[in-house]
């Protein structure tokens, strides 16, 4: 059997005990978060290989806490838990990225096989390709985010650390909204107002590492985040 580390978001605590300890049974690593804010701390902190999550949970819903978490990690393997048998709900996971949708009541063993089958298909993939995303093309420029390489022409800068991980986060969300919250979670762990001065400031010298390519532009979306806007 494949072993893997699996992230459970579930309120309801039976269920979410039945279904930890069945899954403990079966010799996965479960971490058990009870409502989508600390479903999306626990993500933050570890690396998971999936992710079951109820659709109705308090604090944030299971269909945002998915879509948060493919932001991370685009091919991270998706389940979602729900009462609601309804085809727009279903229509609703699956173009976040779920992999599978399952249907409250459930049978404990069809669940572990489907785990199962969706582990195979996820660690086959990942023999031959990488999970996380390395090198971008923003414009002109190219950003090498394990060596924190911003490159354009013949012109090179080194990035830190946190220049590079919110660089890559604007690349996840290349002319989408990058929330501040999102961000802050991510790199800082916490969403605290001086860490948000410290990202604006952050922000404010990639706005100038990438000012040669006058295509490219981060947009501060007011008090909601930022966008990195590229023009073809």
């Amino acid at each position: 059997m494949i072993k893997a580390n699996i992230l459970l978001v579930e309120d309801d605590e039976n269920l979410g005990f039945v279904t930890q300890d069945n899954l403990k049974l079966e010799g996965y690593k479960v971490t058990w978060a009870k409502d989508g804010v600390a479903g999306f701390e626990a993500f933050c902190k570890e690396k998971f290989d999936l992710c079951i999550l109820d659709v109705m949970l308090p604090k944030k819903d299971g269909f945002r806490l998915g879509q948060e978490i493919k932001t991370l990690r685009e091919n991270m393997p998706m389940i979602f838990l729900t009462a609601k048998s309804l085809d727009p709900d279903k229509v609703q996971g699956f173009k976040i990225g779920a992999d599978d949708y399952i249907t409250k009541p459930f049978n404990m063993e069809l669940l572990g096989l489907r785990i199962q089958a969706l582990l195979k298909r996820h660690f086959s993939a990942q023999a031959n390709t990488n999970d996380k995303k390395d090198v971008f093309t923003i414009g002109n420029y190219s950003f090498d985010y394990k060596n924190q390489e911003l490159t354009i022409e013949n012109s090179n800068k080194h990035l830190t650390k946190k220049e590079a991980e919110i660089l890559r986060l604007l690349c996840l969300n290349k002319n989408q909204l990058l929330t501040r919250e999102l961000a802050l979670k991510v790199i800082w762990g916490e969403n605290d107002y001086f860490k948000g001065r410290s990202m604006d400031v952050f922000i404010t010298k990639l706005r100038k590492y990438l000012n040669s390519d006058d295509r490219i532009e981060i947009i501060n979306v007011h008090g909601t985040g930022f966008k990195l806007q590229v023009s073809e």
